[in-house]
């Protein structure tokens, strides 16, 4: 098979994947003079890095081949889908000859797993290996690492990789027994473990000592599979809240489910609705950087997030016994809760008011989105009617539009 086609088939097999960011790259300082690549300038893409920049990135299969049988993956042994498969050195050759054409800036590596796990990452931190030493790459390299591998070859892509990471894919145990018998879950966790436990000697080493050699791995991710299972988002949250403190993940990445040809009998026959993987973005996103808890954003009497409103919005229509918030004296945990209020919204808030009271006119020239705010908040120019607080409902129907939907592509402020 020619590398062209090997290539279509391998990109369009990668595509499941979402688990794809550049999130922890490192600007590395090695001789300026010799070596390609660049993860820190700006360029071409299909990637946001956390300071809102658009790299590429060739996102690819090492092989659709694979030993293992998850019903919800198009590559499962007993799938009959076109197979292929590169050798290293044609995944190397891609991706210096697509950085020279400057179509990306950084290589996205899977694979099936083919003989064995251990051969697998073998081969995929060959990849890694001949990119790094041989060719002195210093552009972006996430690679997906095989959790049955052994200890040693987590560790070693630890040292090439910007970014690892190992699909959780399904929420809980019964659902990996049931639709992907092959994995296991405790197996997935220790080798999380693992990786968390090399990032973070390495960079307690570095604190220490400056001849420390630099671990190139600065995060590890996970992906979870939305709509596969009758799984709820209090589930699926739950899960991500133990991922993120156990083992210090960056990001969990959902996927909704994607019915696939000739499936299993035990898999749903749709898709779950796309605002179901937008809605716990969101409240992932809250978790992280709001402080929120996924037992506040959803719980077992009511365990899916609400599809019609962003979940800040949804906890405080069930929390309206707590606001109005005075802008003025509450405490930045309080002001993160406020509909329409982002970080950089309260930080500056604190800032201003350390200065002089903020009123409504400080609020609009910071931009907060007063529709939303403004039932929620007080300040010395305004104080909400209190008949809206009163009446949840009657306040829910001024931010649901007629279709039941608000704030498709807004972030959860």
């Amino acid at each position: 098979m020619d590398l062209h086609r090997k290539l279509a088939i391998l990109a369009d097999a990668a595509k499941y994947d979402a688990s794809c960011a550049t999130n922890g790259g490192v600007k590395r300082t090695s001789r300026e003079s010799r070596g390609i690549g660049s993860v820190t300038g700006a360029g071409i893409c299909h990637s946001f890095t956390p300071d809102g920049r658009c790299v590429s990135l060739l996102k690819v299969l090492l092989t659709n081949y694979c030993i293992f049988d998850c019903l919800y993956c198009v590559n499962r042994v007993s799938s009959d889908v076109p197979r292929a498969r590169f050798t290293p050195d044609e995944v190397v050759r891609l991706t210096l000859d697509f950085y020279r054409r400057n179509y990306i800036e950084g290589l996205f590596l899977s694979s099936g797993v083919v003989k064995s796990p251990d051969y697998t990452m073998e081969q995929l931190v060959a990849v890694a290996r001949r990119l790094r030493v041989e060719h002195e790459f210093r552009g972006y390299i996430h690679l997906k690492t095989i959790a049955e591998a052994s200890s040693a070859l987590i560790e070693e892509a630890t040292r090439y990789a910007d970014r690892v990471s190992i699909n959780m894919e399904l929420p809980t145990s019964a659902d990996l027994r049931r639709l992907a018998p092959e994995k296991n879950e405790a197996r997935i966790r220790e080798s999380m473990g693992e990786i968390r436990q090399h990032i973070d000697t390495a960079a307690e080493e570095r604190r220490k000592y400056k001849s420390a050699p630099q671990l190139a791995a600065a995060s590890q991710s996970t992906q979870l599979i939305v709509g596969a299972t009758e799984a709820s988002d209090y589930t699926l949250l739950k899960t991500s809240s133990t991922l993120y403190r156990a083992y210090k993940l960056s990001r969990v990445y959902y996927s909704a489910f994607s019915p696939i040809p000739h499936s299993s009998s035990k898999l749903p026959l749709t898709p779950p609705p796309l605002m179901r993987e937008h809605r716990l973005y969101q409240a992932d996103w809250l978790m992280r950087y709001y402080g929120f808890e996924a037992t506040e954003l959803t719980e077992p009497r009511a365990p899916n997030l609400d599809l019609r409103m962003d979940p800040k919005l949804a906890w405080a229509l069930r929390n309206v016994h707590l606001f109005p918030v005075n802008v003025n004296t509450a405490s930045r945990r309080m002001l993160l809760r406020v509909p329409g209020f982002g970080v950089k919204n309260v930080d500056r808030i604190l800032q201003s008011r350390r200065w002089h009271t903020v009123r409504l006119h400080d609020l609009v020239r910071l931009k907060v989105p007063m529709h939303k705010a403004l039932p929620f908040i007080e300040t010395p120019d305004h104080t909400p009617r209190a008949h809206e607080l009163e009446h949840a409902e009657r306040l829910k129907a001024r931010f649901v539009r007629g279709d039941g939907q608000i704030d498709l592509f807004g972030a959860p402020g």
